[in-house]
């Protein structure tokens, strides 16, 4: 299939609708309109249904409904946005509802700006809503990752019953970039006897709820969470690492900063100076354990954390690195970005300047 050019929040849309997403709820924030103006355009097409909600509390509380009656369903938003669906995300979690949610993030605190950012990392990987919980985060560098993760997401979702959140940003949403809409493998998925799709008279009412009065109700379902949640993080860990071999400092990006970082080590292995990235995929899932191999390493003499952040996933650098190695940060935030130069620049200081 010949590869075409798509936006990043388009193409976003057209994968869901190609992994099945039939239905979608939403409300307007910047920078990822055009998702839901996708949706709004296409779902009637494919017989599905889009729906522009009062609010953002409403489209993900409408989320949990189309959840729960076993549909594939999604709904995307910016960070403010998204913060706003937290209530209705912790209960979809806590409900073991399968549903994917976007985040094209941008730049905050607050309202911040309509800029691109990876300012949501927190509360995103650490669990924005009260309770116990996980989310499965996939967090792509491209327009044509971000496809395949997306259609991908729906089947993940599907195999633990757990939503996922595929983490973009502002600049992924808006870029275009050539896209080619591949078939994913498919999963063994299990059939959704829990759906409330009604009893037709041949068996027992599902219900489907996030509410357990007695505490040790709730205990028992926090400990069976963390059984799948254990189970996720053995199968689900996704990195790329890219030139690890005898490099003396290695970097920690993620999506569009890992782009921005592989520059850097290409402009540092120009200066005799070599470098590597260890890049996840998964967010949670976290890759630890490339982290620690890294840290093990002879000839590495630091890490450094690049982040479009004032400094977030550094803190799951240093769990990873656990002390072997010192681990420094570089970030820009509220729009900005680090550029190649600026990391190679840092870099350089770390080390001690080129040799």
């Amino acid at each position: 299939m010949a590869k075409e050019l798509w936006k990043g929040n388009e193409a976003v849309a057209e994968a869901a609708i190609k992994a099945g997403c039939r239905f979608f709820f939403g409300y307007p924030i910047t920078p990822q309109n055009e998702i839901p103006e996708y949706m709004a355009m296409k779902m009637p097409q494919v017989d599905g249904c889009f729906l522009q909600a009062e609010s953002e509390v409403a489209a993900i509380n409408m989320v949990y409904g189309a959840a729960g009656a076993g549909a594939r369903v999604m709904t995307s938003s910016s960070s403010p946005g998204i913060s706003l669906k937290q209530e209705g995300i912790t209960y979809i979690a806590g409900a073991e509802l399968p549903c994917v949610i976007v985040n094209m993030v941008r730049g905050g605190p607050g309202l911040g700006s309509i800029q691109p950012a990876q300012s949501d990392y927190f509360q995103t990987c650490k669990g924005g809503g009260h309770g116990d919980y996980r989310l499965i985060v996939l967090a792509p560098a491209s327009v044509q990752e971000a496809v395949d993760l997306v259609q991908e997401a729906f089947d993940i979702a599907d195999q633990y019953r757990n939503p996922v959140m595929v983490l973009g940003d502002g600049m992924m949403g808006q870029m275009m970039e050539p896209v080619e809409f591949k078939e994913v493998k498919k999963r063994n998925l299990p059939e959704k006897t829990w759906a409330t799709v009604g009893t037709k008279g041949k068996r027992k009412p599902n219900i489907i709820n996030s509410l357990f009065i007695e505490a040790a109700d709730c205990h028992n379902h926090n400990v069976r969470l963390f059984k799948k949640y254990a189970e996720i993080e053995k199968n689900e860990v996704r990195v790329e690492t890219y030139n690890l071999d005898g490099a003396e400092i290695v970097f920690a990006a993620y999506g569009t900063t890992a782009r921005i970082v592989k520059n850097a080590i290409n402009s540092l292995a120009k200066e005799g100076i070599k470098a590597g990235l260890i890049r996840p995929i998964t967010l949670w899932p976290y890759p630890y354990k490339a982290i620690e191999e890294a840290a093990e390493k002879a000839s590495v003499k630091a890490f450094m954390s690049v982040e479009m952040s004032m400094g977030q996933m550094v803190e799951d650098v240093k769990l990873g690195v656990n002390g072997k190695k010192p681990v420094f940060f570089y970030g820009k935030t509220g729009g900005m970005f680090p550029t190649p130069k600026a990391v190679a620049e840092e870099a350089k200081k770390i080390l001690g300047g080129a040799k």
